[in-house]
């Protein structure tokens, strides 16, 4: 068994608690229960959803400079975050899903629980990511373990929408025909009472169900994952600073055109992402279709992503880039010309997929290159790891809260009517601009920003050569400084 071999698998099955809680916790998600279930007025569910997230992207540079302050334990430095966020991630996720008696003080209620569950999730996601960096020092083992927890992401995806849609969709709200209608809307008042009930049971049996299976996971991670510290991090006399630390990261090229290329592209999916119910139920027509048009599109990057991670190591991870990524065009402007034809959408999320799984994959790929080129040109600045990733997960979820922004703001322009079985023209139309040309001109765009990226393939190497060097160098200084120390004490 390789070094790292071990490592892999139980990395992997602990990124599977973070992707599952995370598909129940998304703000569409928590849009519809808050207004349908929990029968929050539209103001207030705004204003928890706006505060939430923007709470969730101010923690994660936060919670990432306090775990790089954070002392080596027997556990490690990242591990006690983990197992000390799990169980109180538990009780804040499920208390989201939980209505209370008192309706004054439902508002304050879900604001409170839904940024504490945001907090707490940044505890566990920011050194679960980090810790890519200290399960090995060898860059193909890396590479092999994130491509492990890449693929377990995909799996938790598809595991957490089919267990909250599965169980939710048993007790879903009928579409109206006609919204505006007060003889509809008081009939659907009284079907409304009796069905919120059971949609409330719902919520909580599959919150228990996916929170049984974050802590199954998060155990095989503690229990099955062991961090290794670099030889030469031991040498590190003074503490760094936040703002040195966010100046010196911040500061470091390569990144800086990793994030940038990765952000325009990580908007092009999300839009696709959270457009695509829509667009499947309106502009299509296959409102019982696209859970199943879902599920295609997350097996096939599921076992696309072990291609990938063949194609990087055998081509490189830019070349895998821009065939990765790119591939979805032709199949986006597919959509965007065909007519409404099942089989070629099954045949078109298939194929997106494909890049999908790019999309997870290469980010995550690339950031510990980044990292150790960060290294080699600031020696004595250590304990950064967790500052580039917290910062990685920060512009990502930048990204998600920018294509919502947007989606909420088009469909709304357009003349979206919530729950309607039909949609004007406009709105189809919105719905197939957000899905199909806007997320082509995003990806070409970032596309274009990745072009300036440094680390090609011999830049890795020549790291790689360096990094080595570096380690051997320390490993025979702490034996001399050893053996000084033993000679002393003798004399």
């Amino acid at each position: 068994m390789a070094k790292g071999e071990g490592a892999e698998s139980g990395s992997a099955a602990g990124l599977l608690p973070t992707s599952i809680l995370q598909v129940g916790e998304r703000p569409a998600q928590v849009k519809i229960y808050l207004l349908d279930v929990a029968q929050v007025d539209p103001f207030s569910a705004s204003i928890i959803l706006f505060v939430g997230r923007a709470w969730d992207a101010f923690t994660d540079p936060l919670v990432g400079f306090c775990i790089s302050k954070s002392s080596w334990t027997r556990l490690g430095r990242l591990m006690p975050w983990i197992i000390f966020s799990t169980p109180l991630a538990i009780i804040a996720y499920f208390l989201i899903w939980f209505v209370p008696d008192f309706p004054q003080g439902q508002a304050l209620w879900y604001l409170l629980f839904y940024c504490l569950f945001q907090t707490l999730v940044t505890c566990f996601h920011v050194p679960y990511s980090a810790l890519t960096m200290f399960i090995s020092t060898e860059q193909s083992e890396r590479d092999s373990a994130t491509a492990y927890r890449m693929t377990v992401e995909v799996l938790g995806t598809v595991l957490g929408t089919a267990i909250q849609g599965q169980i939710v969709g048993q007790a879903d709200m009928p579409c109206l025909e006609d919204p505006s209608d007060s003889a509809v809307a008081l009939e659907d008042a009284n079907r409304t009472q009796s069905i919120t009930s059971l949609r409330e049971t719902a919520y909580l049996l599959a919150a228990g169900v996916i929170a049984s299976i974050y802590v199954i996971c998060a155990v095989i991670l503690v229990l099955g994952v062991r961090e290794q510290r670099e030889p030469y991090e031991s040498q590190q006399a003074e503490p760094m600073s936040f703002f040195r630390g966010l100046r010196l990261v911040m500061s470091h090229g390569p990144y800086v055109r990793l994030i940038a290329g990765f952000l325009f592209t990580s908007l092009a999916f999300m839009l696709v992402e959270g457009n695509f119910a829509l667009f499947c139920t309106y502009t299509l027509g296959f409102r019982n279709e696209f859970q199943n048009l879902l599920l295609a599109i997350m097996l096939s990057a599921t076992f696309t992503i072990p291609l990938w991670q063949w194609f990087l190591t055998r081509f490189g991870k830019k070349t895998a880039v821009y065939v990765g990524i790119s591939s979805a065009v032709p199949f986006l402007i597919l959509v965007a010309l065909m007519e409404s034809n099942l089989i070629v959408t099954y045949v078109v999320a298939v194929a997106a997929g494909i890049s999908v799984a790019a999309a997870f994959l290469l980010p995550w790929s690339m950031l510990p290159d980044v990292i150790d080129d960060f290294h080699l040109k600031q020696p004595h600045s250590h304990g950064t790891e967790p500052i580039f990733f917290s910062f990685y997960v920060f512009f990502t979820k930048f990204a998600s809260g920018v294509s919502l922004g947007v989606s909420t703001l088009s469909l709304d322009f357009a003349g979206y009517r919530t729950r309607g079985c039909s949609q004007p023209a406009p709105v189809r139309f919105t719905l197939k601009m957000l899905v199909t040309m806007a997320p082509i001109a995003l990806i070409l765009l970032g596309l274009l920003l990745f072009k300036l990226y440094p680390i090609d393939e011999e830049k890795r190497r020549q790291n790689k050569k360096a990094l080595q060097a570096l380690r051997e160098e320390a490993s025979s200084s702490g034996c001399s400084d050893t053996d000084s120390t033993e000679l002393a004490s003798i004399l």
